[in-house]
């Protein structure tokens, strides 16, 4: 034999021998496998195959769903349009916690029967159902799944829909104290387009009509475009406010409401314009509680993004200021959902599940729309803000912000002029001043008679002897005097509050001392939150975290120096002169058989609380005191005037000055009790707080007429 062909011969047995082997290697690794109890994949129980399909369910795995499907049903529908169908009814509805248990297996030559109970959680609610899930033995793979609509749901064909449909819920209504809508359901004027009523070259109408109501003809055209719109469709444009005809018989029309209705006639002279009613969310007070009640508008995608999984549509509205945002929760509501299958034809064929809706919580405050007018009347060419409550119970009766902004204008669709010319205001109207804090001057002085009287530094019956209407403590003050307007003798605790008198407050200040004073201070919830539902900022007495020179100690006793506080904090304080020196939480909705809440419990004592009391009593009553304008002979009343200083340092003589007055009934037995805070900003040369005073007379004689 030749030596190559031995050499052939021998790579021939070799080849043989490791072929002989991988075999027998794996004949044993088979044989171990099935001793081991492991299955190959195409190999798995039908049971056990679904509960893989449900698994991928779960996750969204809408490919590996169909990678389980029998070659027929693959053939019937394809990957991309089973995914679809799928993903678009499952996450329509919002299922999730999808759960699936087999109640049975039915195994028939090569076909399998699983029956199982599946349950899943929707926007609707529950769903769970009965069904059965067919697999069939194919030779390679084992057993495969044979898929049709009726695995979603099993009144589900190929032709049918599932729907969702949506029951919006109505929000809250807002109410004031004696039932009076604040905010809630009013009508409005839709002004749009019915394509087929428009003239056929509607160029120039389009154009003049977008100059009416300052839109583009751009936007006008791409409203028109929209899929949805028919010849016959009305297609919304904007939205007016809506002019009562009636009133514009009478002789009190405003010349808004004129200009209204001739911009409406106008409209109706362009072919295929029509305006019909509309619902919108209405504030009946307009300007007079903008501040207030505040606004909603239309949801933004950061709202949605913000707000996720709280039932808000692209189309809902939400609350942005006031008691609209404050209440927001309440006065929204929840959706009512159905979840249904339908026919091709939209019949309702099956329901799943519906989730009943509920309507939003309507609101009642302590608000008097009446009071909230007469004193938006009477400041409304100011920059002010007013306080009114009933100091025996802290219901906050009047809350009001001026110069003011008209909440409707938010609803029906701000003009970009309009919006720049209120941003641009330097009154301000946007700027709600009742949550701010101000420097109270002598409005605060009877705050530090309290605290003076409490530490026992002040002897109400003490003389400070008058200097006159300037005076320094000592040559350390340099150049820098307190001064007063008014001088009196003797110069005792009540000539100085009925005089208003700052020399008096800023020895006093001084009686008291640094650690005293703001001890005091922060007893009476100084640098703190005041509990109250509207959120406002906190009071202080100094700009750091004490009061740090003798002169600011001083300055600080007539409420000037650092001080700044909020109007609603120090309405409250004033309620401790009608309670036996307990502090009145303020409270802003409506309760039954409401029992006033303590805010600060012994704030002072019930001696202090009277005695001070006694002595506003006189700052009215007295031909001498600073609130005589207000003095009525059917009412007992007390108050307290204020005028602070704003300046940019000590020797500045250009500063601005704000204007204070509190005035409250002081009779326990009041039929009508009331404590009305005001300031007014810019009162220099027109009055000082006496301009406030004449202003809250109004008021009050309007809001309890004389007897």
């Amino acid at each position: 034999m030749r030596r190559g062909t031995r050499r052939g011969m021998k790579r021939f047995l070799f080849s043989t021998a490791c072929t002989l082997l991988i075999l027998t290697i794996g004949l044993a690794g088979g044989f171990l496998y099935l001793r081991l109890g492991k299955k190959a994949p195409s190999q798995k129980k039908p049971d056990e195959l679904w509960t893989d399909y449900v698994s991928s369910l779960q996750k969204g795995d809408y490919e590996a769903m169909y990678g389980l499907l029998d070659q027929q049903s693959q053939l019937n529908i394809s990957l991309e349009d089973f995914t679809d169908r799928n993903k678009n009814i499952y996450e329509g509805i919002e299922a999730e916690d999808i759960k699936a248990e087999v109640t049975g297996v039915d195994l028939k030559d090569e076909e399998a029967d699983v029956a199982y109970q599946m349950s899943l959680n929707s926007l609707a609610g529950e769903i769970s159902f009965t069904n059965h899930a067919v697999f069939k033995k194919e030779d390679k793979t084992g057993y495969k799944l044979e898929w049709n609509d009726g695995m979603i749901f099993p009144e589900l064909t190929k032709t049918d829909k599932v729907r969702v449909l949506t029951d919006k819920a109505s929000r809250g209504t807002i109410y004031d104290r004696n039932g009076l809508m604040l905010a809630g359901k009013g009508t409005a004027s839709s002004v749009g387009l019915v394509p087929g009523k428009m003239s056929q070259d509607s160029s120039q109408d389009v154009e003049k009509l977008g100059e009416l109501l300052s839109l583009s003809p751009e936007t006008i055209q791409k409203k028109l475009s929209a899929g949805w719109v028919k010849e016959d469709s009305f297609v919304p444009l904007k939205t007016l406010k809506k002019v009562d005809e009636f009133q514009l018989q009478s002789n009190d029309v405003s010349e808004e409401d004129r200009k209204n209705k001739d911009l409406k006639d106008q409209l109706l002279t362009i072919p295929g314009v029509l305006i019909t009613d509309t619902s919108v969310r209405f504030y009946p007070l307009g300007e007079k509680g903008a501040h207030l009640i505040g606004y909603v508008q239309n949801v933004t995608s950061e709202d949605l993004q913000k707000h996720e999984g709280e039932d808000y549509l692209t189309d809902s509205v939400i609350g942005r200021s006031g008691m609209e945002a404050l209440y927001e929760k309440e006065l929204k509501g929840t959706n009512g959902r159905t979840i249904l299958i339908a026919d091709s034809s939209g019949n309702k064929k099956k329901m799943l599940a519906v989730k009943p809706r509920t309507d939003g919580t309507d609101i009642t405050l302590t608000i008097d729309s009446k009071l909230q007018g007469m004193i938006y009347d009477a400041f409304q060419e100011d920059k002010s803000c007013s306080v009114a409550m009933n100091p025996q119970t802290g219901e906050i009766l009047a809350l009001v912000s001026t110069p003011s902004y008209d909440d409707n204008d938010f609803i029906l669709g701000m003009p970009a002029d309009q919006w720049n010319s209120l941003n641009n205001d330097e009154r301000k109207p946007l700027y709600n001043r009742f949550r701010q804090k101000f420097a109270p001057g002598s409005f605060f002085k009877p705050i530090t008679a309290v605290i003076g009287l409490e530490s026992g530094a002040i002897d109400p019956n003490e003389d400070y002897i008058s200097t006159g209407l300037s005076w320094r403590k000592d040559e350390s003050w340099g150049n820098y005097y307190v001064t007063t307007l008014h001088d009196s003798s003797p110069l005792n605790l009540e000539n100085a509050l009925i005089y208003s008198n700052n020399i008096y407050f800023a020895k006093a200040a001084l009686k008291i001392g640094y650690d005293d004073f703001m001890a005091g201070m922060d007893k009476l919830g100084f640098n703190q939150t005041l509990p109250f539902e509207i959120a406002v900022a906190k009071s202080q007495y100094s700009n750091s975290d004490r009061i740090e020179s003798e002169v600011q100690l001083a300055d600080s006793g007539y409420g000037q120096g650092q001080m700044l506080v909020n109007p609603v904090h120090l309405a409250a304080l004033y309620t401790m002169f009608s309670n036996e020196g307990n502090v009145i939480q303020p409270v802003l909705r409506k309760e039954e058989n409401l029992a006033a809440k303590v805010w600060l419990s012994g704030a002072c004592s019930s001696e202090h609380a009277n005695l001070v009391r006694d002595d506003l009593v006189k700052v009215v009553s007295s031909e001498h005191g600073t609130g005589h304008a207000i003095k009525r002979s059917d009412l007992v009343l007390a108050g307290k005037t204020g005028t602070a200083e704003i300046k940019a340092s000590k020797g500045d003589t250009t500063g601005t000055e704000l204007g204070w007055f509190s005035v409250f009934t002081a009779d326990p037995a009041a039929k009508t009790p009331i404590l009305l805070v005001s300031m007014v900003e810019d009162v220099k040369n027109r009055g000082g707080s006496g301009y406030v005073v004449r202003k809250d007379k109004l008021v009050l004689d309007s809001y309890i007429p004389v007897q």
